[in-house]
């Protein structure tokens, strides 16, 4: 058995009534990469059962952290290679103006 290790696992999920998307990113100890996307995907299966009109899209990545969850530790990752000037890329990928925040 691999060694247990803590990660991060974003997954994608579209609200149908509410006309939106979300990001959720849970927390998971697991022996790889695999396996904690694994227990993220059931998780995300438990989550829209839970709830009305909410659907798993499929997506999911994952970022394994070094040590534990703790005050300021770096719990998810995701480097993207880009030609546009800072405001566009935070315009095009984050703050659209349609994002939910409260």
């Amino acid at each position: 058995m691999d060694e247990q290790s803590w990660y991060g696992v974003r997954c994608v999920f579209r609200h149908r009534e509410l006309g939106v998307y979300e990001e959720r990113v849970t927390l998971w100890t697991a022996g790889s990469l695999d396996d904690a996307i694994g227990c993220a995907e059931a998780e995300a299966g438990e989550y829209c059962a839970a709830l009305e009109d909410t659907d798993y899209t499929g997506f999911a990545e994952a970022f394994r952290m070094d040590g534990v969850p703790g005050v300021g530790v770096e719990v998810f990752s995701l480097m993207r290679e880009s030609e546009l000037s800072p405001d566009s890329y935070v315009g095009k990928f984050h703050a659209t103006g349609r994002e939910r925040t409260g």
